[in-house]
């Protein structure tokens, strides 16, 4: 059986429980806190098999993945269907595109550890820090909103019409650090729609924030 070492608030984490539940694939969720200022026994094994210390990691027996892109892409080859990925190369790369979006361009500036090194080291105040987290939040969204409306997709409807891809996988955990911020929505109705749609499904509301049994820890 798989091992997803988590944590209830990573974004990445979220991810891959979503892909894990979606495929429907069984997996022990050891939650690890990334937020303890001591070093407890998962923390350290979590940094043997992950020398970043960061979650997620994804054990396969003797095999160990780190980081969520690479992770999804694996149970994508892995266990194909259902499919996150469309079968036309250029919907694939289109897909790929709006979730390194949200991978590659948002998640890495609004993280953990650069938000530590804010409060920290630049000795920014808790809403200062905010004000951060949200500009570059506002900016991100800003842009896949755009890519959205391009493509001409409607309220109610994923990338891939009623199709979960990896782009909502990657979406939705950003979104819901969003909202834990108080982000306003109103400029960002196409992605609102899609977080809203995403969250009645049960593949989504079994990996969310508070279904975890760390939450809130």
């Amino acid at each position: 059986m798989f091992k997803l070492y988590s944590y209830w608030r990573s974004s990445a984490a979220f991810r891959v429980r979503i892909a894990l539940n979606i495929k429907k694939i069984p997996a022990e969720i050891i939650p690890v806190s990334l937020t303890s200022k001591d070093i407890t026994p998962d923390m350290q094994l979590l940094r043997d098999m992950n020398p970043a210390g960061a979650v997620p990691v994804l054990t396969d027996g003797n095999i160990t993945l780190t980081q969520s892109a690479a992770i999804l892409e694996y149970l994508e080859e892995r266990y194909p269907t259902p499919p996150l990925l469309p079968c036309d190369s250029v919907e694939r790369a289109y897909v790929r595109a709006l979730a390194q979006d949200v991978v590659c361009d948002m998640h890495p500036l609004n993280n953990l550890q650069v938000l530590r090194f804010l409060l920290k080291n630049m000795k920014v105040s808790k809403d200062q820090k905010d004000e951060w987290v949200v500009h570059w939040l506002r900016n991100g969204f800003s842009r896949i909103e755009v890519k959205l409306a391009q493509r001409g997709i409607q309220q109610g409807q994923f990338i891939l019409d009623n199709q979960v891809s990896l782009f909502e996988v990657c979406l939705i955990p950003q979104v819901r650090n969003a909202i834990a911020v108080d982000l306003d929505f109103s400029s960002f109705p196409l992605i609102r729609s899609i977080y809203d749609k995403a969250m009645c499904l049960p593949e989504f509301i079994e990996a969310s924030w508070e279904q975890q049994r760390d939450y809130g820890k």
